[in-house]
């Protein structure tokens, strides 16, 4: 997954001593390659470093961004800008992809995670306009981009990624995360004088000025109403992140509190004009589409597989896509199942395994190992989960690492795409009933009750009262009995 770091200095601030350690509790994201930056504070001189998992043919590689040696090596010189990375390796795993990447001209410098899914095509439309590239990596179709066409790159993106880009030249910086906040960006201001941009939230604990404090008001929307994950802010006081669709393109005086961040992508629905049948087939097109493109790698790629209708199509196209091109691969997938038979779904996963012959690993979570690993899951996770599936994946992912697969296509989205959940009719009845189209409510109604006429609590009256009037912000204003709110030092919330 990659995993990178970022430190900038206000003032006179020596920030080269925490990039290594900072970078190094993330070693888990990226256990191929490790690499850092770092800017002197006098001039614009730049040290380019490796580290203990760098392999030798990075140092040996010639290219703008080969590291000079070890950064437990490097002269102890005041530094006020620094940049690292962890790199797990997926596209062209040759030095080319090392990181951080700098532009052939020296003016900019990049650490990123994630994937450009289009980054072939990318690559084709700039080599056209004369760029010429030095990799087989998504890293420089970014550079190349940015370098094309400014912050502007963003929109051409296909993927999900989260990255800090320098202009050494200008002195601005840019950062930005996909639209929909797949990977991760935090940031943190020190009060020693410093901006501090990180994947997870423990890299800030080895910096001067930290310490952990409690944000109350989140922790009362996640212990009180389950909320997480739906504002800038994280439980931890002071940390924010950028959301999805975000980005900051600045210069680098102009960093302050609060950062100027822009949004630079809002999700807009439109009509088409197709009719049902015509818009099942453009959903099949871009489905398979995407499939498609998220193929492209240069190691082993597998399947999550739960059973369900999303990873179901997910295995099923990849065997017809794999099929289409000759491949002789064998798929391979992974899932989470249970020895109680309620919660197990063996008899959908084994049937996609029979159509499509893929071969199956299977894993069983069990309540015991769950209290054994829960403390090193919330390290990992840098938070609390508000369900057990957090746990489910764990395991299914401890599976993946113990085969030849290195990454995995997931069926993660689909629910709130397609309104897999119930509680997903609440806002389009809600919207419904408060717009005045009663025709069109009562069908949809009807649907919902046919598609779910082995749930009791889905008959036409109760569908009225729980999905709609039942769905109001105002049942939001209580106090879990067993919340006691000052332990947090938080008044209720009324929302």
């Amino acid at each position: 997954m990659c995993g990178i770091s970022a430190l900038i200095s206000f003032g006179h601030f020596d920030v080269a001593p925490y990039i290594h350690p900072m970078n190094d509790l993330i070693r888990h994201r990226g256990p191929d390659d490790e690499g850092y930056i770092l800017f002197l504070q006098k001039d614009r001189d730049k040290i380019i470093l490796g580290g203990e998992d760098s392999p030798s043919s990075v140092y040996q590689s010639d290219l703008p961004f080969t590291p000079t040696g070890p950064i437990k090596e490097w002269p102890k010189l005041p530094c006020r800008i620094a940049m690292g990375h962890r790199r797990l390796s997926i596209l062209d795993l040759s030095p080319a992809g090392h990181q951080p990447m700098i532009s052939p001209n020296g003016q900019y410098a990049l650490i990123y995670n994630g994937e450009i899914y289009n980054y072939v095509e990318l690559r084709k439309e700039l080599t056209a306009t004369g760029y010429t590239f030095n990799s087989d990596t998504d890293t420089e179709v970014i550079l190349a981009a940015y370098r094309a066409w400014g912050s502007d790159c963003l929109h051409r993106f296909n993927g999900m990624f989260a990255f800090v880009l320098l202009d050494t030249q200008k002195k601005q910086i840019f950062a930005a995360r996909d639209r929909f906040g797949i990977k991760p960006l935090y940031y943190w201001f020190s009060p020693k004088g410093f901006l501090a941009f990180a994947s997870e939230v423990k890299q800030f604990s080895v910096l001067p000025g930290w310490r952990a404090h409690l944000n109350s008001h989140r922790a009362y929307d996640f212990l009180a109403r389950s909320w997480l994950d739906h504002t800038a802010e994280t439980l931890f006081a002071d940390v924010n992140q950028l959301r999805g669709g975000e980005s900051i393109h600045c210069h680098l005086s102009d960093i302050h509190v609060p950062l100027p961040i822009k949004k630079w992508y809002e999700l807009s629905p439109q009509k088409t004009g197709l009719d049902f049948e015509q818009s099942g087939d453009r959903l099949k097109e871009l489905f398979y589409d995407s499939i498609r493109l998220q193929l492209r790698a240069d190691v082993p790629i597998g399947t999550g597989l739960s059973g369900g209708i999303d990873s179901s199509s997910i295995v099923c196209a990849i065997n017809e896509l794999l099929r289409e091109k000759g491949a002789q691969t064998l798929q391979n997938t992974f899932s989470s199942c249970s020895h109680i038979d309620t919660y197990d779904e063996r008899r959908f996963i084994e049937e996609v395994a029979r159509k499509t012959n893929v071969k199956t690993h299977f894993t069983f979570p069990s309540l015991a190992e769950l209290f054994d690993t829960h403390e090193k899951i919330i390290w990992h996770q840098d938070e609390p989960s508000i369900t057990t599936s957090i746990y489910a994946e764990w395991n299914v992912f401890k599976l993946v690492s113990k085969t030849s697969v290195k990454a995995t296509l997931e069926g993660h989205g689909a629910d709130e795409l397609m309104a897999g959940y119930p509680i997903f009719f609440k806002a389009l009845l809600q919207n419904l009933l408060f717009s005045g189209n009663w025709i069109e409510l009562a069908q949809e109604i009807y649907s919902i009750r046919k598609i779910k006429n082995n749930n009791p609590h889905l008959s036409f009256m109760n569908a009225l009262r729980k999905f709609i009037l039942g769905s109001n912000k105002h049942n939001y204003a209580f106090k879990p009995s067993w919340l006691n709110s000052s332990q947090i030092r938080c008044e209720e919330l009324d929302y």
